[in-house]
């Protein structure tokens, strides 16, 4: 496992921090204006997946591995609607500042 604070990519490391921290602000602090996400090949509403699958169900990654200069990663994520699963992050980072990302199962 990698931990949080030794992730690549510093973008990355402010979002994954902020999920584990249960951290809305520091979550949208993270984001560009107007990021967008997908999970299992279909967008979602950003805001509306974050406060679903994270914030109100206490979501937190354990990061396997990374590749792509840190964004991509394969982690272990839980929340307390769907417990654990080994799911694929990819991010797209522009200005320091993650602007998409993409989740699925690994």
């Amino acid at each position: 496992m990698i931990p949080t604070d030794q992730l690549s990519d510093p973008a990355v490391r402010a979002l994954v921090t902020a999920i584990n921290a249960n951290d809305r602000a520091a979550f949208q602090a993270a984001l560009t204006p107007g990021a967008t996400m997908s999970d299992d090949g279909s967008d979602r509403d950003l805001q509306d997946w974050s406060e679903r699958e994270i914030f109100s169900s206490g979501g937190h990654m354990d990061v396997e591995s990374e590749a792509d200069d840190g964004r991509s990663l394969v982690v272990g994520y839980r929340n307390d609607t769907w417990g654990e699963m080994r799911t694929a992050w990819r991010f797209t980072v522009d200005g320091g500042k993650v602007s998409r990302f993409e989740t699925g199962q690994a």
